[in-house]
């Protein structure tokens, strides 16, 4: 069975991991979420293949990676950045940082490997294609039981 799906956890949640400063803004006007506020997915079927568009504004290609193990693609993006501003003097007015990392899992099938899916980061999106596999069916074998006697 091939079936390209958002990995889910126990409680039936996205797997993804937020930005740090989510959790305080959700804190100040609590809204029910249905989708992740990063890594926004697009999955379209195909006859023998899914693509995937992941949004990923902001991010270069080198801040990206994805990953295949267990049947799992996993996509990961991390970035950090630091702004400043001082007056004429050289005296720090502000000075900011930011560093952040999100993950997002699809299970696509234990029968999929590596060189089989294609990647193409490009303007913020991240393009996959992942082939379907069509199961084989078994061939029937012949089991013969021993009778003891």
């Amino acid at each position: 069975m091939s079936m390209l799906v958002p990995a889910r956890s126990r409680n039936m949640l996205n797997t993804m991991l937020t930005d740090p400063f989510d959790a305080f803004f959700d804190s100040m006007a609590p809204i029910q979420k249905t989708t992740p506020s990063v890594m926004r997915t697009d999955i379209r079927e195909k006859d023998d293949e899914f693509d995937l568009t992941i949004d990923l504004p902001g991010f270069k290609k080198d801040d990206v990676s994805a990953e295949l193990k267990d049947g799992y693609l996993t996509v990961t993006a991390q970035t950090s950045s630091t702004s400043e501003e001082k007056d004429e003097k050289g005296t720090w007015i502000r000075q900011e940082r930011f560093s952040g990392k999100c993950s997002r899992s699809f299970f696509v099938g234990e029968d999929i490997e590596e060189e089989d899916i294609r990647a193409k980061f490009e303007d913020g999106l991240l393009k996959i294609t992942v082939p379907k596999v069509h199961p084989q069916p078994k061939l029937e074998e012949k089991r013969t039981i021993a009778i003891e006697g």
